[in-house]
């Protein structure tokens, strides 16, 4: 059974990664989807292409999620498109400078904050006014990261960030709740997206990292898809301010052994 026909769907970073796998998924249960990228043109290709051939419409846009403008522009281009949008999935984001902080550059800091957290501040933003106008409700789910809790060396922009986003997920929360919109954050752990290119590229080094996972392997986007299902669906209606943690155990070891 399809659970999103009827629905529109405005999720980030649509043209690879769980992003894509996401819109794919979404399509599939009868959301029409407007495919947001940045710089990957032929990305988002393959996913309108896919979205198109599960049946359902799609609307590709070119945004930079950071630039509080481009993404005005975004959500008045999908509700021209289709009337109006039911979920928000902010899945956009940068991996960081990957220095410590003696080292990194204040602009390298504001680059990842800007598009790991002020893009989906932006966006909820805009799509909360938009469904309240509707007469309410809606989804919004924000991809974090488990190091929204889980921190390590060269990597306190990337951690900020996703720290952030998830007590900006919370407290949207409480905020929209009364107007029956429903928002929520995935955490995923290590995936096999472009953002863990070297685990892709490099066996030695994906073998090396699966090790430290309870269940010895890396996780699927499309795994995270399904998840992102279950928030943006009926089945979650009574679902908000939730931190859903998908990492096949990572963070339940943690400290083991000490």
């Amino acid at each position: 059974m399809q659970k999103l026909i009827g629905k529109t769907a405005l999720i980030t970073g649509s043209d690879s990664g769980i992003g894509q796998a996401t819109a794919i998924q979404f399509a599939q249960e009868g959301a029409n989807v407007v495919v947001v990228y940045h710089t990957d043109a032929e990305g988002a290709a393959r996913t309108r292409q896919a979205v198109e051939q599960a049946g359902q419409q799609a609307l590709v846009v070119q945004c930079d999620v950071s630039d509080a403008h481009q993404a005005e522009q975004l959500v008045a281009q999908a509700v021209l498109q289709f009337g109006t949008l039911d979920i928000l999935v902010n899945n956009a984001g940068v991996s960081g400078a990957h220095k410590p902080v003696v080292e990194m550059e204040p602009a390298e800091f504001e680059k990842t904050i800007r598009t790991n957290l002020f893009g989906p501040f932006y966006l909820a933003r805009l799509f909360a006014r938009h469904r309240q106008q509707q007469g309410g409700k809606g989804k919004i789910v924000n991809v974090t990261s488990i190091h929204e809790e889980v921190v390590s060396p060269g990597t306190a922009d990337y951690c900020a960030a996703k720290g952030g986003l998830r007590n900006l997920t919370r407290t949207l929360a409480l905020e929209l709740a009364e107007s029956g919109i429903n928002v929520n954050n995935l955490a995923p752990g290590m995936i096999l997206t472009p953002m863990n290119q070297k685990a892709l590229d490099d066996p030695q080094d994906r073998a090396e990292k699966e090790q430290k996972i309870p269940m010895k392997r890396a996780g699927q986007p499309e795994e995270i898809a399904k998840l992102a299902l279950f928030l943006a669906s009926a089945d979650s209606d009574y679902v908000t301010g939730s931190t859903y943690v998908m990492d096949g155990g990572f963070m339940r070891q943690l400290g083991q052994g000490a």
